[in-house]
């Protein structure tokens, strides 16, 4: 292997790794609770992973409150007048801008091959990570650890996260000690969890590595290849603004997949302004706004954004930050097209 990811990757193998860590003389010592016992019987015996080495690794593990705190306020908590101004801001519109035009032939070549916009992929690594500024910084193993094992709410997820975890990083000669991401275990400028790491992510850059955290073409190419995974539908709309009377659209909400159609969202109360087939299917969406509800339409594109996180706040912000990035994208390029046929005619 030719690229040394922050030392994060490296050319051994997993047994090599465990073995130059901690001794094999110290395995038969360390002392584990009994469900991570089984977790590492569950290991060997499905996956043939030494015990030894994995009871080492284990023995290296921390509980952290501090993640299961950080599980419980989510910034999806807010109302969406609070939650939008975290990611559709200035700060991220600019850095898209400067991450388009620095990365627009991967991009483009992203486009071409998945269907989806420049300004989409741009949006999910800029609301995800700044475009590559804050990737984490817990222990992924921890964070898995932690919340597979002492997180009940969702401790069936996070321990098949664990399990995937371990087959990623013995997949891709990875350190599985030494991995840093989110509280959540998300990885990387995308912020892959593992299972969508090992399904999703793609080697776009054809050096034999799927690394996302230094690779910017394996990076958006996973992105593209995640929401073509899902049903992203080239060239069709996101979104539709709506209006709502009466009574009868309430029971239309809390839905994020579609499932209704527009000319049936008519008899219910519900008007849109965009040219939309009657034929569409779409789920009614409803946000705090600071002096009023808003009401959106989520067609097909909008429920596959969702599927990168579930929350319709979350979804809804990746879609007007990837909107105000394409204005400004195409803002400053009418304007450098303009000012350089003004030098030329200059120049003569």
């Amino acid at each position: 292997m030719n690229r040394v990811i922050n030392k994060l990757f490296v050319g051994a193998s997993f047994s090599l790794i465990l073995t130059l860590q901690v001794p094999h003389v110290l395995a038969d010592g360390v002392s584990l609770r009994p469900e991570v016992r089984q977790f590492v019987e569950q290991m060997a015996s499905r996956h043939q992973f030494s015990r030894n080495e994995l009871v080492a690794l284990f023995g290296q593990v921390q509980s952290r409150q501090d993640i299961i705190a950080a599980m419980t306020r989510p910034a999806e908590g807010k109302p969406w007048f609070q939650y939008r101004p975290i990611f559709v801001n200035d700060a991220r519109v600019q850095g898209g801008v400067e991450f388009w035009k620095k990365h627009e032939s991967v991009l483009a070549k992203a486009q071409a091959d998945y269907g989806v916009p420049p300004e989409i992929i741009t949006a999910i690594i800029g609301v995800e990570t700044r475009y590559g500024k804050h990737t984490g910084t817990y222990r992924v193993l921890d964070a898995l650890y932690t919340l597979g094992f002492d997180y009940p709410p969702r401790s069936t997820f996070f321990m098949s996260e664990l399990e995937q975890y371990l087959l990623l990083t013995r997949e891709e000669k990875l350190d599985p000690a030494l991995l840093k991401g989110s509280y959540a275990g998300a990885m990387g400028q995308s912020q892959f969890i593992s299972s969508s790491y090992r399904r999703y992510a793609v080697d776009f850059d054809n050096d034999g590595v799927r690394d996302l955290w230094q690779s910017i073409p394996d990076i958006i190419g996973s992105v593209a290849n995640y929401f073509q995974a899902f049903g992203w539908r080239a060239n069709e709309p996101v979104v539709a603004r709506a209006q709502v009377s009466g009574e009868e659209y309430k029971a239309l909400l809390d839905n994020i997949k579609p499932n209704i159609t527009i000319a049936n969202l008519k008899q219910k109360g519900v008007t849109i302004t965009d040219d939309i087939a009657p034929d569409q299917l779409s789920a009614l969406i409803e946000y705090q706004g600071e002096s009023d509800m808003e009401y959106w339409l989520g067609l097909q594109n909008f429920y596959v954004i969702t599927r990168y996180n579930r929350s319709p706040l979350y979804a809804m912000a990746v879609y007007q930050l990837a909107q105000e990035i394409r204005a400004l994208h195409d803002a400053q390029h009418v304007k450098d097209k303009t000012s350089a046929v003004t030098t030329k005619r200059k120049g003569k």
